[in-house]
């Protein structure tokens, strides 16, 4: 089905409006209207993704990550096999449903063998009454090559997550060195889509240089990949990154400003796309303590607990000020299910919770 089946395209000027709402009574109209789109099309639940940061190795350099590979402050660590499975065990026991299996970005066949048999061990260590077949998988480990992916997808791994950061190609030339390329990234994103994941992707809001129409463009080029999910977060960069160290120009905008943008960015994805999942993610967070509350607000129906063991979760820093890195995760789990009620959203336990928009495109 086009975007336009789906909602009456707006036009990009139109989204741009959106995107450019400031004043309290016109945003509320704005997340009024995000919020019953939501109900309409993908219910007013939220889904838990468990996210297991199993690894801070990274061989990219990405000029505003905390964790890119010219770091030489952070202690890398990569968790075993039997930590995954202990971190997953933990995400089943909780009724999560889901986990994300997050790490820094490498390409090597070891990295490669590795993942596919974790995957394939979390498949089969999390079967249960409640999940008949294994937590749903979401991989985020960057971009492979298509033998990786598929290898990756047969091991058990359903939906994918590879945030395009923006599809400006002059703003992401921008925030990665020349050796990443922008069409790398989007032919990634292609191969994911044909091989059979549910297919994520996301931006940063408020880059250096980024305009609301620049979001607009996003919010589109979401639609062309077609995307079945969404995270997307407010740009914050990391202390040792050349982006905060100044190499870089530097985004001016406030935290207020940020969070205003994120959440319309939500908003507008919500009414645009419709029936995609979308998360409230951490960086909200970061911005303001009732950010991932807000993010509900505006139409997201995603939260990510964290579950990466506490012994390591102080070295898995893509931007500073990252939340939660002190809680356990029986204390996550508690906190988000207490965010969610307080915005009058119940949590589903035990389901996977694939979106309308993949589960209608896969009958």
């Amino acid at each position: 089905m086009s975007i336009a089946e789906k909602v009456k395209l707006p036009d990009l000027a139109e989204i741009a409006a959106m995107l450019s709402l400031r004043l309290p009574a016109d945003r509320e109209s704005l997340r009024a209207r995000a919020e019953a789109t939501m109900r309409e099309h993908v219910g007013d639940r939220v889904y838990y993704r468990g996210l297991i940061e199993f690894s801070n190795v990274c061989a990219r350099n990405c000029y505003y990550c905390g964790i890119r590979a010219a770091n030489h402050r952070v202690r890398r660590y990569t968790l075993t096999i039997e930590e995954i499975l202990a971190a997953a065990r933990s995400c089943a026991t909780l009724g999560y449903g889901s986990v994300t299996l997050q790490s820094g970005e490498r390409r090597d066949p070891a990295f490669v063998d590795f993942v596919c048999s974790v995957v394939e061990a979390v498949k089969r260590e999390t079967r249960s009454a409640q999940l008949p077949d294994g937590l749903g998988i979401t991989l985020c480990v960057g971009e492979q090559s298509e033998a990786a992916y598929r290898r990756m997808f047969a091991a058990g791994a359903h939906r994918y997550l590879l945030r395009i950061e923006t599809s400006n190609r002059t703003l992401f030339e921008q925030i990665h060195p020349a050796h990443q390329s922008y069409d790398s990234r989007v032919e990634c994103l292609a191969m994911l889509r044909q091989i059979g994941f549910q297919l994520g992707t996301g931006v940063m809001i408020g880059l250096p240089g980024q305009t609301v129409s620049d979001l607009a463009q996003d919010i589109l080029f979401f639609d062309r990949v077609g995307a079945d999910m969404i995270g997307m977060g407010p740009y914050l960069t990391h202390p040792d990154a050349p982006l905060s160290a100044g190499v870089c120009p530097t985004q001016a905008l406030s935290r207020d400003e940020l969070l205003r943008l994120t959440l319309n960015m939500i908003a507008a994805t919500r009414i645009v796309l419709a029936d995609v999942n979308i998360a409230a993610t951490t960086a909200l967070q970061a911005v303001h303590p009732l950010g991932r509350e807000a993010g509900l607000r505006f139409g997201a129906n995603v939260l990510m607990p964290l579950a990466t063991p506490e012994n390591v979760r102080a070295d898995y820093l893509l931007y500073s000020g990252k939340p939660c890195v002190d809680e356990g995760v029986d204390e996550c789990s508690t906190c988000l299910l207490g965010r969610a009620r307080s915005v009058g959203r119940e949590v589903a336990l035990n389901e996977w919770g694939d979106s309308p928009h993949a589960t209608r495109r896969s009958r």
